[in-house]
């Protein structure tokens, strides 16, 4: 059976269609427009589930969002409004199976990854998972034996909101997007180019020793914010994602120093890091396997 699969992001909203072998037979995506405002985004949402409807016979929607979910009535219960203004209250579940007919399944973007993770990633074969991804903002998703920690108002683990240094939060300490800030204030003249890539390159391939040391200052409050999910939750594996993740060989060793100074030995040596294995499908994936998960006890 297919199943049509959207990952509604800040910048691009991707979709395909997914059938239970996990093989996409389509995919695509376009810009989420997202300051034109919620009901913008979901009138995208359903203008795409039409058009996938025309091309093959679908089962469900199965969609993947930034926000805090109401996994269960299918609502954003919280979104940033100056991210995407609006989208706060809005009853996405219900307004799609309206519009298309088809059932409506919708969790936290992070959660999905987390669960693309735990069932087909990095964290594959952990009893306990812990994972980050590290963008604009940064996320966090707990698994224990297969289920999502949800809390009891669905905002467990929104770890960019925890206070780090001097009551400054998690993400506007060690997100990607305080990286680029930083180091664009070293380099003017590079304004419109530099980004996560740029930086990493430079740091990399020409020794640069301001993005060198920009990525060490990311990476130390990184693995603070890590060590003390870990002395928490005590999972077997953390798992980062998010664009950092593509620079996995250059970031293990430094996170792998930063965490045995962190942490007391035992914790450290009883906790696996990796970086995840489901990048650009990380989000759809997830959101087909939340989709079966429900529709199993619904």
């Amino acid at each position: 059976m297919n199943r049509i699969c959207i990952d509604i992001g800040g910048t691009a909203i991707k979709y395909g269609v997914i059938d239970d072998t996990l093989q996409f037979s389509y995919e695509d995506q376009r810009p989420t427009q997202a300051m034109l405002g919620g009901q913008h985004v979901v009138e995208n949402v359903i203008e795409i589930v039409h058009a996938l409807q025309e091309k093959t016979t679908a089962v469900s929607v199965c969609i993947s969002t930034t926000g805090i979910i109401d996994p269960v009535k299918g609502i954003i219960l919280e979104a940033n409004p100056a991210l995407m203004p609006s989208y706060t209250g809005i009853h996405i579940a219900e307004a799609v199976t309206e519009k298309t007919g088809l059932p409506c399944y919708v969790e936290n973007d992070v959660n999905c990854a987390a669960l693309a993770e735990y069932h087909h990633g990095a964290a594959k074969g952990a009893a306990s998972s812990l994972t980050l991804t590290v963008g604009t903002g940064i996320g966090g998703a707990f698994i224990l034996n297969g289920n999502l920690l949800s809390g009891h108002s669905f905002s467990a683990c929104e770890v960019g909101y925890m206070h780090i240094e001097n009551g400054i939060s998690y993400e506007e300490l060690a997100a990607t997007s305080v990286l680029v800030k930083r180091v664009a204030q070293h380099y003017p003249q590079y304004q419109s180019e530099i980004n996560g890539i740029w930086i990493f390159d430079r740091a990399i391939n020409q020794q640069d020793a301001i993005c060198i040391s920009e990525i060490q200052r990311m990476c130390h409050y990184l693995s603070l914010g890590i060590a003390n999910l870990c002395y928490t939750l005590n999972p077997e594996v953390v798992v980062i994602g998010g664009g950092i993740a593509h620079q996995k060989d250059y970031l293990m060793p430094i996170i792998n120093k930063e965490l045995s100074e962190a942490l007391i030995a035992p914790v450290y040596s009883a906790t696996g890091l990796r970086f995840a294995g489901n990048l650009n499908n990380a989000g759809m994936l997830g959101a087909y396997i939340n989709c079966m998960n429900r529709s199993s006890i619904s």
